[in-house]
């Protein structure tokens, strides 16, 4: 599953990371210290000249990593194995639903349950990235999704499954997320390099939410025809689009990072190279509130449609569609971008979605809620991509797959305890307050997080 946005990009480059001297310094002596506790990793050419490129404008205009034929198979794999994932989360929560009488902290509790292995095992699926091939590893998680979502599916169509089932295979879901995850993000520098990167991660943040435009839609139609169950299975036949774009890339072509050897302390390395880059530490701050409190938009539109506007499963999924048209709106916006974004941009954006969010709670109407959904997705769209960009482009290869999973934690992380929250505020004040209350709580952590980042640089 995978979840993936401009003005004054180019001269905040430059201060986004450190200048040459240092960021290489930085370097080696990491890699130093990972030597000392291992063999020592050979040195490419190819890939110091990508790390050097790393930062220099992308050429090709809006689809220039098309123009890349194993990036072409891998966006059309991901594509497709997308529409699955969205039929399943709608569906899912929709199951949910059924099975509790409505609950809403069920919702929440599910949701909490399959991204609680995001805050617990992210940081060893980076390692895994960094440390094995990783397109050995993605046809592995790819796998085991594919096998839970079957469980699942199975279970609704049989009329086995009860609350407790899809709690447990959510669960065993997220597992395989926290270590397909960060596999993944760090899996597009090697199939693009460096320097088509910001606009490969925006094509992949397009077709992610072209995919959810089709998904939700299909899912509606799906569940309202013949019931969850078969949304549910769908996806896991849609995984092994995926697997097959993995076996047909050429490996030949590809720019594998140095794989890191085995040795001690190498999670906590990663940790002591994030918390001497306060940029890194304030994409990371934002990333976390946007994540724990903002990004709940399936269990809140859920809530919504059913208990304050009394649609059914169609209309439900009619408005993730609705929010994908400016999620996708804001995908092609990042696929535009030539470096990475500024600070400042991050930080307006971030806000921007927060009160947006908020408006979107007060909306008398399903049809008024409607209509703000797509600014809504365009806001969090930009926010997003922002944040991957400016992480993906800031690190070093050789530590790309931890820092990513540090990035996947906070921003999923967050949801086992964001999720049954708000779900409890669902449930004791309404359905609204998911959205005024997560957006409030998401604007108020981005603000937070900028005057304590400050006050460090200070010191």
């Amino acid at each position: 599953m995978s979840v993936e946005v401009e003005q004054d990009e180019q001269t905040q480059t430059q201060t986004q990371r450190p200048q040459g001297a240092e960021r290489a310094e930085r370097a080696k002596g990491l890699q130093r210290s990972e030597r000392q506790q291992g063999p020592e990793r050979a040195q490419r050419p190819d890939l110091e000249r990508d790390s050097r490129g790393a930062h220099r404008a992308a050429r090709g205009g809006m689809f220039a990593a098309l123009a890349n034929s194993n990036y072409r198979i891998y966006l059309g794999g991901s594509f497709v194995s997308n529409i699955g994932t969205w039929m399943q989360r709608v569906a899912q929560d929709w199951l949910v639903l059924e099975l509790s009488g409505g609950s809403a902290a069920a919702v929440g509790i599910t949701t909490g349950l399959q991204f609680l292995p995001m805050l617990l095992l992210s940081p060893f699926g980076g390692l895994i990235a960094d440390r094995f091939d990783k397109r050995q590893v993605l046809k592995i998680t790819q796998l085991w999704l594919a096998l839970c979502a079957a469980a699942l599916g199975l279970l609704a169509i049989t009329g086995l499954a009860v609350t407790w089932h899809v709690y447990l295979l959510a669960f065993a879901f997220g597992i395989g997320t926290a270590f397909d995850n960060p596999t993944r993000q760090s899996f597009v520098p090697e199939v693009v390099g460096a320097e088509h990167l910001p606009n490969a991660i925006g094509l992949n943040s397009a077709t992610f939410h072209a995919a959810r435009i089709l998904g939700p839609a299909l899912a509606g139609l799906v569940i309202a025809g013949a019931g969850s169950g078969w949304a549910i299975l769908s996806n896991s036949v849609t995984y092994a689009a995926f697997v097959v774009g993995l076996v047909l890339i050429d490996t030949r072509r590809l720019k594998p990072a140095p794989r890191v050897a085995r040795a001690k302390r190498q999670i906590r390395n990663a940790l002591g190279y994030v918390r001497k880059r306060p940029d890194l530490v304030l994409v990371l701050s934002i990333v976390l509130f946007v994540g724990t409190f903002g990004m709940n938009f399936q269990m809140t539109s859920a809530l919504l449609a059913q208990q304050e506007f009394h649609r059914g499963a169609e209309q439900y999924g009619i408005l993730g569609t609705f929010m994908a048209i400016g999620s996708l709106g804001g995908a092609l916006l990042a696929a535009r971008r030539r470096g990475a974004p500024s600070r400042s941009f991050l930080v307006i954006v971030a806000v921007a979605f927060g009160l947006i969010e908020v408006i979107a709670g007060i909306m008398p109407t399903y049809w008024s809620y409607a209509a703000v959904l797509p600014i809504m997705g365009l806001a969090a769209l930009l926010t997003l991509t922002a944040a991957n960009t400016s992480i993906q482009l800031g690190v070093d290869p050789h530590i790309r797959g931890r820092v990513m999973a540090l990035y996947m934690m906070v921003l999923w992380g967050g949801t086992p305890f964001g999720s049954p929250l708000l779900g409890w505020v669902g449930e004791v004040f309404g359905a609204r307050w998911t959205l005024i209350g997560g957006g409030g709580l998401t604007v108020l952590g981005v603000i937070l997080s900028v005057i304590l980042v400050r006050r460090w640089r200070a010191f």
